[in-house]
């Protein structure tokens, strides 16, 4: 769940229509200084799709009692968390077993950003039992992967590395979005070729992202998502689930710009 403050108040934004916003981008992106997206069906599944593990449990959230409000993806307790995230991608084998290794590589990429010395025992043997059992499913994919004729050029450990990159720098740009993050630095987007690039981005105007360089083939990008429309602060998960379950649901738009 992402909360977005606005002029009108609060929208909740489920992780699957923030991740929406991730597969447009990555269905506009491309120029020749930042190259194409190949394999382009895969990759812009696997942006689309990156948060499915967390699309059931965005339906009927858990309370913040400190905020009233749903916990965020940052607030959320970190069983629930590792739980969602290793349901996602075994999810999408059922659709794509390459967009499935990418979305593994991103909740491990995520995870290996924390500094388990920081966490509990018993915490810190959930992450490394999580990376462990994300590893193991990566390699079988590969494996698969490789003995296809089809899907085996993209094995290659530089593509899948690019594309594990592209898919972070969309997540990136779509959480800036939707959270008013700009001004911010998006660092080692791939170009074409081999090469990398750091784009900043500022915010000219409300729901509006500037981007310098410029990835994208349009001069500029329309996105969108559903949320629901919050109008206060709860005091126990069946009010919540209530104000949820009536709550107005929204169409937030944004727009990406050349810098």
């Amino acid at each position: 769940m992402l909360l977005r403050r606005d002029e009108q108040g609060m929208i909740a934004i489920g992780q699957a229509s923030h991740a929406w916003i991730s597969g447009q981008m990555a269905r506009a992106w491309g120029n020749p200084e930042f190259g194409a997206v190949e394999p382009w069906e895969e990759v812009c599944l696997a942006a689309e799709q990156h948060d499915t593990g967390m699309a059931a449990w965005d339906l009927e959230p858990t309370l913040n009692p400190e905020t009233g409000l749903p916990h965020s993806f940052i607030e959320m307790p970190l069983a629930t968390h590792v739980e969602l995230w290793t349901a996602g991608p075994r999810r999408l084998i059922s659709q794509s077993r390459y967009a499935a290794l990418l979305v593994s590589m991103h909740g491990a990429r995520l995870y290996e950003r924390r500094d388990l010395s920081r966490l509990s025992g018993a915490d810190g043997q959930l992450v490394r039992d999580y990376l462990k059992d994300q590893r193991r499913l990566q390699e079988e994919l590969r494996r698969q992967l490789g003995e296809d004729p089809k899907a085996r050029p993209w094995t290659a450990p530089e593509r899948v590395k690019r594309n594990s990159d592209l898919l972070w720098t969309w997540d990136l740009l779509s959480l800036a979005l939707c959270l008013d993050w700009a001004p911010h630095t998006a660092k080692r987007v791939p170009t074409a070729g081999t090469g990398s690039a750091t784009i900043e981005l500022t915010a000219p105007a409300p729901a509006t992202m500037a981007l310098e360089p410029w990835p994208f083939a349009a001069e500029a990008v329309p996105v969108h998502c559903d949320g629901a429309r919050l109008s206060g602060t709860y005091g126990s998960q069946s009010e919540l689930q209530a104000a949820l379950a009536d709550a107005p649901r929204v169409t937030a738009n944004f727009e990406l710009r050349r810098a």
